[in-house]
């Protein structure tokens, strides 16, 4: 009875983790390769831009929307399932379009398909690691794994067979999970779960009550606003790298080594943070993650050589891992239990969603008319802004502890 059941877990957690190890291939594609595949066909920056900013803008109503389906009917895994059949048959239908118009199209459905994956592989990651009491990182690491690993193996691949095959590849690695899933043991979002250390993980629909409630609160304004100017810079560096690499001449393969670098930075930090992070303050760590983003950024505004470009990105660690983490403790801490799904869906809103469609439409504008240089001294602009957000709130705080203290010793 007890093998079996140490199988039964042994099985489980791995057929999730090689879920997850192969999922994030096609981030890899849709993030950082898509955008050479789109330059193939001869888009222009702002063009590019558009195509990027179109996902975040669809992810808002279809995070929703699959987010609903899945509570209602009870499962998560034939969720992901139909998610998936959906972006292979769209991915098939992109592969044949080559004008703008279309592309747009096609990828308006992609993308409806392929944001709410995300979301509840991590859902199910979180509830399958409480289950068996493990760490959710101990699963969510396969992520990061995998995509280091489809980072390096497709700029390798692209470089011998050409930018045209992306969309073929990402039809390859949709089929493999699609496949996976198969063996995937099934959860219910409905399940008490504790909150994920992701930030695209929601586990309810946003609730007009809960969020009114929630912007009531200043100090959640004031943490969003700053994640908002922060997400910014964030989403035009992401949507707009491989395209700066490759205005650099730089093949494929140090594409696929930049985005290496950057997924293996963050796996220690978000260990570290979740043994020690609890000893730091957060609006301190947010606001020297917003200042290491800024130094990242006017980095990037100074390179001329792809190899600078791929050490830079190795501060990922020391800036999207330390944010990353802190962020969402933040968050468990200002928003009440009650509320704190809700105030997750709002946060995945602001940090992905809404930057990431302000980013793409002026960022490829900016990219195009300015160039690559005032492209990222923009971007560190926008990190200085957060850093100052965040610090400013932090001192602002321990202002009015001290008010508080001299008020409490002051004799009525």
């Amino acid at each position: 009875m007890n093998a079996r059941r140490s199988g039964g877990q042994y099985s489980d957690q791995n057929w999730l983790r090689s879920f997850m190890f192969t999922l994030y291939g096609t981030s890899v594609l849709v993030v950082s390769y898509f955008p050479l595949f789109y330059a193939h066909l001869g888009f222009s920056s702002p063009q590019m831009g558009l195509l990027y900013s179109v996902g975040p803008l669809i992810s808002i109503l279809s995070n929703l929307f699959w987010s609903m389906m899945s509570d209602r009917l009870g499962t998560v895994r034939k969720i992901m399932a139909l998610l998936l059949g959906g972006q292979l048959i769209t991915a098939i239908v992109l592969a044949r379009a080559t004008d703008f118009s279309s592309v747009m199209l096609i990828l308006s459905f992609f993308y409806f398909f392929y944001y709410p994956v995300f979301p509840l592989a991590d859902t199910m990651a979180i509830k399958i690691a409480q289950r068996h009491g493990r760490n959710f990182i101990a699963i969510r690491v396969f992520g990061s794994l995998g995509y280091s690993f489809f980072a390096l193996t497709i700029g390798y691949l692209l470089r011998a067979l050409g930018p045209q095959y992306s969309v073929a590849i990402c039809i390859v690695i949709v089929v493999t999970a699609l496949l996976i899933t198969i063996g995937l043991k099934d959860v219910k979002r409905t399940e008490a779960a504790p909150l994920s250390v992701d930030m695209e993980s929601t586990d309810k629909p946003l609730k007009a009550s809960g969020l009114r409630e929630i912007l009531l609160q200043k100090e959640v304004l004031w943490f969003f606003g700053s994640v908002f100017l922060l997400a910014i810079g964030y989403r035009m560096n992401e949507a707009f790298l491989t395209i700066s690499l490759k205005g650099m001449n730089a093949g494929d393969e140090v594409v696929g080594w930049a985005l290496l670098a950057s997924a293996l930075s963050e796996i220690p930090i978000f260990f570290l943070l979740s043994r020690y992070g609890d000893k730091f303050k957060e609006l301190p760590l947010l606001a020297f993650a917003s200042l290491m983003f800024t130094l990242r950024f006017l980095f990037m505004s100074l390179a001329q050589e792809p190899g600078t470009v791929v050490a830079i990105q190795a501060m990922h660690s020391i800036s999207f891992g330390i944010y990353y983490v802190t962020a969402v403790r933040y968050i468990t801490r200002i928003i009440p239990d009650h509320l704190r799904a809700t105030g997750m869906a709002l946060f995945t809103v602001v940090w992905s969603s809404g930057a990431g469609l302000l980013s793409g439409t002026f960022g490829g504008l900016i990219y195009q008319d300015a160039g690559r240089i005032v492209f990222y001294l923009v971007a560190t602009g926008f990190s200085i802004l957060a850093f100052i957000g965040f610090l400013s709130k932090h001192l602002m705080d321990l202002g009015g502890g001290a008010d508080r203290r001299l008020k409490s010793k002051t004799p009525l």
